[in-house]
């Protein structure tokens, strides 16, 4: 098959030696602080590193030996131990969710507080949205003791869909109690993974305790995870493109490095979140040099043959609107033109705090327009339809000619939330606002979302667990 099909290109192979190198002199220059004692005295036992106190430098050997250690791709299965996708040797992936703490009410916008139900109608939405490939805890369940948010939060949305999910946890604590509920419901996590947990190292340069706890505690049960950077350039990054592209790469490379010392061939998918900090504001935003770092990423990550997971260039709308739509749509056309990756976090707004349904619905016709873009179109001889266009003629019509009669349901985009209405047509339904359009449209499918089969199962079996561990639990 001969594809037409556009490719986005940023660096060339000078700069990518460029930027490996400036990565590179930080790791061995600067270092990094490791917070953990034990991971310090197994990086001490490479001979690779120099170490003095907690502050760690990693030779250019070490580093190399780590990129070629890990895998090039993460096979993700669903819930069913079905194969699902293969995070870095396909297309570009995105998810629900943000671990909001506000759910915004698609009729009014109005802000609550995140439920145990909210959680439910995310995660269901997202499992219906066919253009969602996980599930990324989609928030922070409040009306349970704080103690048990994460455990019933995730259990929501474990028992919810049947696609990969991406698991966050707000307390570092509850991380392995959360697995262990996991493998009660499910079994082993590490044979057919439809689970990937989401660390991040706190930038600049530090390897935290809680981070490289929860990394062990993955590398244990023989889990892929994702680690991933975000940046407040100007702040904890340097506010040039170039310096925080450096410096947060850095991070993700000492990241890898010390997986691989952990346990060679650790399967980690990396990436960053390059947010800008707005000092007027105080409040942390994405520039469109944002999605310039995203895409250099990407081809960095491409490079070391490493899987990537980058930004969804989410958070900055009030909901679903005009501020957050431009840099949506900027960063999943640009990043569905690169080799592909993970784009885990779409729905949240008002500086992500809140997450709202009517912003899922409308991205899924945005990532559906842009992999329709990234995919071009079919050039040969069958396509260029020469005969069609000599039996038509000067003058004639294509209406009723073979190519037509084909492709005309699927020749072109057609949009399930918008119709394609003449300005009289608009007029005699009453001049609809295309908000109050997206607005009615993501009620009613909130109104009937599916609801799995075994659900009331495994919230059943999940909560007796919850109820007969409290103290394993509660105690962190």
């Amino acid at each position: 098959m001969n594809n037409a099909r556009p490719k986005i290109n940023l660096l060339n192979e000078e700069q990518i030696q460029q930027i490996h190198h400036y990565a590179l002199n930080i790791l061995f220059e600067t270092g990094v602080r490791v917070d953990s004692p034990s991971v310090i005295e197994m990086l001490r036992k490479t001979g690779q590193v120099r170490i003095n106190e907690s502050n760690v430098r990693f030779s250019s050997e070490i580093v190399e030996q780590a990129i070629q250690s890990a895998p090039s791709v993460i096979q993700m299965y669903d819930r069913g131990g079905n194969p699902a996708f293969r995070l870095g040797d396909d297309r570009l992936r995105f998810g629900v969710g943000v671990t909001a703490l506000y759910y915004q009410e698609p009729v009014s916008d109005n802000l609550e507080l995140f439920t145990r139900q909210h959680m439910r109608i995310l995660t269901r939405l997202g499992t219906d949205l066919n253009n969602y490939d996980v599930i990324s805890t989609p928030g922070v369940v409040q009306d349970v003791p704080p103690e048990f948010s994460d455990m019933v939060g995730n259990l929501e949305l474990f028992a919810n869909t049947n696609k990969p999910m991406v698991v966050l946890t707000s307390n570092e604590e509850v991380f392995a109690p959360l697995l262990n509920m996991f493998e009660h419901l499910h079994g082993d996590l590490g044979i057919k993974p439809f689970m990937i947990p989401y660390f991040n190292p706190v930038s600049p340069l530090v390897m935290n305790t809680g981070t490289l706890h929860k990394m062990e505690v993955a590398i244990e049960r023989g889990l892929p995870f994702i680690f991933s950077n975000y940046s407040m350039a100007g702040t904890s990054t340097p506010l040039t493109p170039a310096g925080t592209l450096a410096l947060l790469l850095a991070e993700l490379l000492a990241g890898l490095t010390i997986s691989q010392v952990l346990k060679p061939g650790t399967p980690v998918s990396v990436g960053m979140l390059p947010a800008y900090f707005d000092m007027k504001s105080m409040m942390n935003f994405y520039d469109p040099q944002s999605v310039l770092i995203n895409i250099a990423c990407a081809e960095m990550m491409a490079h070391y043959r490493l899987p990537h997971c980058g930004t969804s260039c989410a958070g900055m709308g009030w909901g679903m609107d005009q501020i957050a739509i431009d840099p949506y749509w900027m960063n999943a056309l640009t990043f569905a033109l690169t080799k592909g990756g993970l784009a885990p976090f779409i729905g949240d707004g008002l500086g992500s705090k809140s997450i709202s349904p009517c912003t899922v619905v409308n991205m899924n016709e945005v990532i559906e327009q842009a992999l329709r873009f990234a995919k071009g179109f079919q050039l040969d001889d069958t396509q260029a339809v020469l005969d069609e266009i000599s039996m038509v003629g000067p003058g004639g019509s294509f209406l009723s000619s073979p190519s037509t009669l084909k492709n005309f349901r699927s020749g072109y985009y057609s949009s399930p939330i918008y119709p394609r209405w003449s300005m009289e047509k608009w007029q005699t339904e009453g001049q609809p606002d295309a908000r109050q359009v997206l607005r009615e449209k993501t009620q009613d499918m909130i109104n009937n979302l599916s609801v799995p089969d075994d659900y009331e199962e495994l919230v059943g079996k999940g909560e007796e667990y919850i109820n007969s561990h409290p103290q394993t639990i509660a105690k962190y």
